[in-house]
């Protein structure tokens, strides 16, 4: 990871290499020999959330289903053992001198789950319809630098060249999305336009008529039961392992919805699934009791690295419904005060036993080489959050104890986060604990995921929350600044989705990604993201708390994890489509 990181990787010196159609899947990405492997068997794993949709164009979550059956990979993907990108859907690339543009000769022989090639149609459907800003696509800011577009020219069936409007540190980032069936999307979006595509593939499609070119077909969908997803067996006449065998090696692929982290721990210490992610010293000591009694064959890697995703709490700058939250929302000496509440400390001793990472930034403590280390901390003191909040006018209480202002206003606000996820549950109520010993009300929910989602995603001068704790995943090796969160206009700008900057700040940090993301020199550019750490502490748009370290554990049925030198949050356990059952 470390390694992956002093790669310098944008269109500086990269040119690709040409290989055969055939993808073959190295094996040292996988203890597993292709002589020991096995065909067949079910991996069987579990999720916190239902699903909100199939749809591709419209989802916003990590793990949803297009991105499952897909693989989520596109013209190119990362070799885990060094970080690189290499060619995938791609047989090769070549660089035009200037670095701003990129072709790519797609591999041939590529099918989609109903027999039809892939081909650069695929793409180019794909990227009209992600940049279609009426879809409303998560995706759709990854095509824009400094608000030109990124456009893709079809030069022939099996050619497509990317045409960037200024040097990206992203570009092959960009070039790595993941295709969709231009014959199944495109009479509809022909048709019907934005609206037209909304309306497909919801979770009420029939399976058969969801049409993949990953490794996974949808067999089954119950509703806040199960997805059950099979082989895609034509992914495998151009996916091997480097024995000729198809992959994946699965036929199946299950995943439960368990609403709940400690039943999900049940389920794995009964050997009902067979992936786990522990985040807490308890659930690691049962696991590791269970195993040592016997009661459990399995494997656990504790403190394999940090995790590669934020935990946080976000205020809503647009309630033009109630003037005083928003006026308090938008001040960034209230949200100072609000993370002089937050005992990181006490996130990470009660809430992950003593396994976490305190977080600052956006930058995720993994990504040790973009962590800026002199940047301010605004860590727990009470003290300090009472003095800034007296600054603001709330120096006396009401009978119950709570800040008032001149006026009388209660010092009060709501609070919610995904229902199910004990951690987020016991960050909320620290924080209402804390909160309340300096006379600030806050009135915790837990809710269902995909209200809370919806209820994040809303746009407009009136949002309908107060506040949420949620988290990100994703982003880039290259430059670890999202593309839909830190531009104003950005899909996740979740604290300010108005739609334009409202503090000077937000316009500093919106220059400088593009500076960062258009720069290629390496230490350059980390000196620009270490600028925008700075910014981002004295903004405190979001306020950043902890996360837990990443605890990778398997039930030892399992054969094709990943070597032990690359196992960690940025890589994770296992390829699913090397992985086998082996008893």
């Amino acid at each position: 990871m470390r390694k992956a990181l002093a790669v310098v990787v944008g269109l500086i010196a990269l040119a690709g290499v040409a290989s055969a159609q055939t993808f073959v899947w190295p094996q040292k990405w996988t203890v597993a020999k292709p002589s020991e492997v096995k065909r067949g068997g079910t991996l069987r794993a579990a999720v916190i959330s239902d699903y909100r949709t199939f749809n591709p164009f419209i989802t916003a979550e990590a793990g949803n289903v297009p991105e499952i059956i897909s693989g989520a990979r596109g013209l190119v993907m990362r070799d885990p053992t060094t970080g690189d990108w290499i060619p995938y859907m791609a047989e090769s690339w070549t660089v035009s001198p200037n670095k701003l543009e990129i072709t790519f000769k797609i591999r041939r022989g590529m099918k989609w789950s109903d027999g039809k090639p892939i081909t650069a149609d695929d793409w180019i459907m794909t990227w009209r319809i992600h940049t279609d800003k009426a879809v409303g696509s998560n995706s759709y800011d990854s095509f824009f630098i400094d608000g030109k577009p990124i456009t893709l020219r079809k030069i022939d069936d099996y050619t497509i060249r990317f045409i960037y409007p200024k040097t990206d540190a992203e570009a092959f980032a960009v070039a790595s999305f993941e295709p969709w069936p231009a014959h199944i999307f495109g009479p509809v979006y022909q048709k019907d336009g934005a609206e037209g595509i909304k309306k497909m593939w919801t979770l009420n499609e029939k399976p058969e008529n969801i049409v993949s070119g990953g490794p996974w077909l949808i067999e089954s969908y119950r509703p806040g039961e199960r997805l059950v997803l099979k082989r895609n067996p034509v992914f495998g006449e151009w996916n091997k392992d480097e024995a000729g065998n198809p992959l994946p090696y699965l036929d199946r692929y299950e995943i439960k919805i368990v609403k709940d982290t400690n039943a999900q721990l049940a389920e794995f210490l009964a050997g009902n699934i067979d992936l786990m992610a522990p985040a807490t010293v308890d659930h690691i000591s049962q696991i590791r009791q269970a195993i040592q009694q016997g009661r459990l064959d399995a494997t656990i890697k504790v403190n394999a690295s940090p995790v590669a995703s934020s935990q946080f709490m976000v205020f809503n700058w647009n309630k033009a419904s109630d003037p005083f939250k928003q006026n308090l929302f938008r001040s960034d000496k209230f949200r100072r005060a609000m993370s002089h509440i937050v005992n990181r400390q006490a996130v990470i001793d009660i809430v992950y036993g003593g396994l976490g990472t305190p977080m600052y930034t956006s930058v995720y403590p993994v990504l040790t080489q973009w962590v800026n280390p002199k940047v301010p901390k605004y860590e727990y003191n009470l003290q300090e959050a009472a003095k800034l909040l007296a600054e603001l006018g709330f120096t006396r209480k009401d009978r119950e104890g709570y800040l008032v202002d001149s006026r009388g206003r209660r010092l009060e606000f709501n609070l919610a986060t995904n229902a199910g996820n004990a951690q987020r549950e016991q960050i909320a109520k620290l924080i209402v604990d804390e909160a309340k010993k300096v006379g600030v009300k806050v009135n915790f929910t837990a809710i269902d995921f995909n209200t809370l989602v919806g209820q994040l995603l809303s746009s407009g001068p009136d949002r309908p929350f107060d506040a949420i704790i949620i988290g990100l995943s994703g982003g880039g090796l290259d430059w670890p600044f999202g593309s839909n969160v830190v531009p104003c206009k950005g899909n996740l700008h979740m604290w300010n989705k108005s739609g334009q900057c409202i503090d000077p700040r937000e316009t500093q940090l919106d220059a400088l990604y593009s500076r960062g993301r258009t720069e290629l020199d390496f230490k350059k550019r980390v000196e620009i993201g270490y600028r925008m750490q700075e910014i981002e502490v004295q903004l405190l748009p979001v306020i950043y708390i902890a996360g837990p370290n990443y605890h990778p554990a398997w039930n030892n049925r399992l054969g094709g994890e990943h070597p032990e030198a690359i196992i960690s949050s940025i890589w994770g356990q296992r390829e699913l489509e090397l992985t086998f059952i082996k008893k």
